[in-house]
């Protein structure tokens, strides 16, 4: 089957493209021997584009042995069901399917180099007239136009293949040296009615780790987006070493509407790493894992606190994987919270998927909080000097604790909340934190901390009712805890090293037998199911994401 695909004429589609950069190779399950005539491989193939016919020429390699596959088990970063099945139907040398690599990713369209630090020029579109809108001819290129093309190749021929990589996403190649945006969009949705995602991407004229940085998964939430901008504006792509992947809103419906969730009222960040055949929210986050998380060596998924709540500038952590906790060393003077994070989060999909990802945590929803933004902004940095992307020097003061467990202080009765306390206080046990007074009888409760630690999160004042979580209280850890640091991998770099032959990430983290995590239950469409804290006889909650 794979054979009659290949020998004959297909669309050179993103779909196809990415199935021929992922392929398997299997060159030795089969000895050389039993292998019949139908088995020889084709020697090119031919495909179709917007340009013409394209013929890949495909070496005539010698059998190779079992070491010489080891090279390509890096490139199983699959991107659809497509995939499995080509790269089930026949075996191929590790040399036949680098050669189809290589030669597929040069006829890529090339992502346009645009400078991400000049204000993008956006014009008002013209009134449509009747005419208009019959369908009309497409113009020559501009000389503008053209010009920028020349631009974009003589700044690929600048730089050495040696000492940069070219980059692929959503069907683009972003040369070495180039900064650029890309779009998403989910193949779901009503045509017309959803526009696509901005995708920034920069990547450096040298070679290095993916970092993806990701913001409004929950579309209330704003301090990210500034994050993002400050970061991806100010990249210089001379002196970056890797690339940088940033996605300022991930949930462009909800942002719209100035809400957390998606225009279904369900919450993405609890359908990670989505479904094909799921829900609405489900199929988006399939899209996004797919097509963007799993093209990246490392994430940090970007939030603030929800309803009404904000939080102190925080990294929400698995710190029992050794490579999540390295990535905690380069955040700086950071507050680094243990969990493992709940099952359908961004972060708990992508560590799954063998992805180190934590959750930077600063301020509070449907505002900018200019400090918070700071320090993320430092942070990140911090993060790409610590994974070697950058060179810079950057002061901060001592090291933060690790809050190995947290709990939830909540009001007894309902009434008007006023805190006693500030975001990073220190309190003692049994300390006054707040006190909640019913407006009718005027009798006022005292919320009382159970435990010695810091305040990571805490209600703004406002009405509150009986139950409302209002502090979060982190206590710190002991350091036999905190797992040994493990380094980020470049997984780009172990494409054609002999380390590839190590298990690569697992194609598909989906829920066994097609569940839904979180599915379209009623607790699900709650509108406080971001406020959902799991815990323990003694009240101590893993972080929920929010």
């Amino acid at each position: 089957m794979f054979l009659s695909f290949l020998s004959g004429k297909a669309k050179l589609t993103p779909l196809f493209i990415m199935a021929l950069l992922t392929l398997s190779v299997r060159a030795n399950e089969m000895p050389a021997a039993e292998k019949s005539s139908s088995d020889t491989e084709p020697s090119s193939i031919i495909v179709e584009n917007a340009s013409g016919t394209i013929a890949i020429e495909i070496p005539q390699a010698e059998p190779q042995s079992n070491d010489d596959t080891a090279g390509s088990a890096g490139m199983s970063t699959v991107a659809n069901e497509i995939t499995t099945e080509l790269a089930t139907e026949t075996t191929y040398p590790a040399s036949t399917v680098q050669a189809l690599r290589d030669q597929v990713i040069e006829q890529l369209p090339q992502a346009e180099s645009v400078d991400l630090g000049k204000p993008m020029a956006v014009e008002s579109p013209a009134p449509a007239s009747i005419t208009d809108s019959k369908k009309a001819p497409q113009s020559p290129a501009t000389e503008t136009e053209q010009a920028a093309e020349v631009t974009v190749v003589e700044s690929v021929a600048q730089v050495s293949e040696e000492d940069g990589r070219a980059f692929v996403l959503l069907g683009k190649e972003v040369p070495p040296a180039t900064s650029t945006r890309l779009m998403w969009q989910p193949s779901q949705g009503f045509a017309g009615l959803y526009s696509p995602t901005p995708v920034l991407v920069v990547n450096g004229k040298h070679k290095g780790p993916t970092l993806c940085l990701t913001a409004a998964v929950h579309g209330d939430e704003l301090n990210g987006i500034e994050m993002v901008r400050q970061i991806m504006y100010t990249l210089d792509i001379e002196k970056l070493n890797g690339t940088v992947v940033g996605v300022p809103i991930v949930n462009l419906q909800g942002f719209h509407r100035g809400t957390r969730y998606l225009t279904d009222r369900r919450d993405l960040n609890r359908y990670f790493p989505g479904n094909t055949s799921g829900s609405s929210a489900d199929r988006i986050a399939h899209s996004f894992f797919h097509e963007v998380i799993l093209h990246c060596d490392a994430v940090v998924d970007l939030h603030t606190g929800s309803f009404y709540r904000t939080n102190l500038p925080q990294l929400r952590a698995d710190l029992t994987n050794p490579q999540v906790v390295e990535l905690t060393k380069g955040f700086g003077s950071t507050v680094v919270l243990h969990g493992e994070g709940s099952k359908g989060t961004l972060r708990y999909a992508a560590v799954q998927a063998g992805i180190p990802a934590v959750t930077l945590e600063a301020g509070g929803p449907m505002m900018l909080d200019k400090d918070a933004v700071d320090h993320g902004v430092k942070a990140i940095r911090t993060l790409l000097n610590k994974l070697g992307m950058l060179k810079q020097f950057s002061l901060w003061g001592d090291p933060e604790p690790v809050y190995y467990t947290s709990v939830w202080e909540r009001a007894e009765q309902g009434g008007i909340l006023f805190s006693n306390v500030k975001l990073g206080s220190r309190v003692n046990k049994g300390q006054v934190l707040g006190v909640v007074t019913d407006p009718i009888t005027n009798v006022s409760t005292q919320i009382r901390s159970q435990h010695r630690g810091r305040i990571l999160g805490l209600a703004l004042n406002q009405v509150v009712q009986p139950g409302f979580a209002a502090y979060h209280v982190g206590i710190q850890a002991p350091k036999e805890d905190v797992s040994e640091p493990s380094p980020v991998i470049d997984h780009k770099a172990l494409t054609n090293s002999q380390e590839a032959a190590e298990p690569a990430r697992p194609f598909s983290v989906e829920p066994q037998g097609g569940e839904t995590p979180l599915d379209a239950s009623a607790e699900a469409l709650l509108p406080g199911d971001g406020d959902s804290l799991p815990s323990n006889d003694a009240g101590i909650a893993d972080p929920v994401e929010h």
